[in-house]
């Protein structure tokens, strides 16, 4: 891979090309009250030298360090298309590239970069650029919260099952959405040992291990129920203590519509 197509950014202003959200959008939202919140998603890798200046702003923005209007859900996606410069990024996957290169192709973009955010599907920028990120979170439309309840079981030490019975809360139309589930660890520690962030120990936090669809819909009315069961195959070292289930509503544009959180149970 050339460095022309895949660049390491460092900070730069925001580029905010693509979709223009709907001017119905946020007034749906307000209707049914600001409940939801913003996801965040973060195109990162430990391969990558600015990299880990993005992740230590994305992980003050999960914790709450920012006074924001709405609640944020972070969601770092390692890619692994800088594991060529020496370094194999320990999170990183092919699945979380094509998901970025989804972006690119959704948003108008010329070229893939880390560390990119891209904030509700609409709009990205350079993820060290905090004044765009946070610009873009105040901008951007909210819809209202899923309403799901949701059971965690491990059926085998390797995996666990998902169980969510609810409420979308956003009517979906005729082009349909997916329900995604997302599932998340924080507190990460890595010796990094060869690349360009050799010598450094590099801290991750909200990293995306599993990424699943739940189920899609269409035509559905905001208060339609719908439930089911998935199952997410689990990595050596699982802690639970660690981990976080995420549920996003996301249309074809990768458009997303509200979110909803689940902490796992101690017993997991």
């Amino acid at each position: 891979m050339v460095r022309c197509l895949f660049t390491c950014f460092g900070k730069g202003g925001g580029d905010n090309n693509g979709a223009t959200p709907d001017p119905n959008d946020r007034g749906t939202a307000e209707e049914q009250g600001r409940s939801g919140g913003v996801v965040v998603e973060l195109f990162s890798s430990q391969g990558c030298a600015t990299s880990p200046e993005a992740e230590v702003l994305i992980s003050r923005l999960g914790r709450g360090d920012f006074e924001l209007e709405a609640p944020v859900l972070v969601l770092a996606y390692h890619v692994d298309y800088w594991d060529y410069m020496g370094w194999k990024d320990p999170f990183g996957h092919s699945q979380w590239t094509v998901r970025q290169k989804a972006y690119v192709e959704a948003l108008g973009l010329d070229t893939m970069f880390t560390p990119q955010v891209v904030v509700q599907g609409r709009k990205q920028a350079v993820a060290t650029d905090e004044a765009s990120l946070l610009a873009m979170i105040k901008d951007a439309p909210i819809f209202p919260s899923p309403a799901f309840q949701g059971t965690f079981q491990r059926p085998t030490t390797d995996s666990l099952e998902v169980t969510l019975t609810g409420t979308l809360r956003t009517k979906v139309d005729s082009d349909g959405a997916d329900v995604m589930v997302a599932l998340y660890e924080s507190g990460l520690i890595t010796d990094c040992l060869a690349g360009e962030n050799k010598g450094r120990v590099l801290a991750n936090d909200f990293v995306v291990r599993r990424l699943e669809k739940f189920c899609s819909v269409k035509d559905t009315s905001a208060k339609k129920t719908v439930s089911g069961s998935l199952t997410l195959t689990l990595w050596e070292g699982f802690e639970g203590s660690k981990c976080v289930v995420a549920v996003f509503v996301q249309n074809n544009s990768h458009h997303i519509f509200g979110f909803q959180s689940f902490e796992l149970p101690e017993d997991i």
